[in-house]
């Protein structure tokens, strides 16, 4: 049972950023100047306009490689570093960003302690 309870969280946790970056990119997609809308609201952070496509990139494969569960670690890692990064500068609009992204981070290193989970590609049998 703890097997399929830590592969509901990998899920739930890879979809926090799966979930988001498909938002943004149907964002991006649905408004004519949207790309250029979403670098400058990265602009209001502080954030150079080359994060735009360094974050959708991030937030989409290793969300995804979470999801289905290969790579387990190293995507629990790296979300992890990102969920610190975007504390950090969320957290200069709101204080709840700032906990939220510090929770799921916290999620995220525990989940690189433990990445066996069931009904994973790391798991399959060679």
């Amino acid at each position: 049972m703890c097997r399929f309870q830590t592969a509901a969280a990998r899920i739930l946790l890879g979809l926090v950023f799966f979930g988001v970056v498909i938002l943004k990119l149907m964002a991006i997609l649905n408004t004519p100047d949207g790309y250029l809308q979403y670098q400058m609201m990265l602009g209001q952070f502080g954030l150079p306009a080359v994060f735009a496509p360094l974050l959708i990139f991030i937030q989409f494969v290793f969300g995804l490689l979470l999801i289905v569960g290969y790579k387990t670690q190293l995507s629990a890692r790296v979300l992890g570093v990102l969920a610190v990064f975007m504390a950090l500068v969320l957290g200069q609009a709101s204080l709840d960003a700032f906990f939220a992204y510090l929770g799921i981070a916290g999620g995220m290193w525990l989940l690189s302690i433990y990445p066996q989970t069931a009904c994973s590609l790391d798991n399959r049998k060679k």
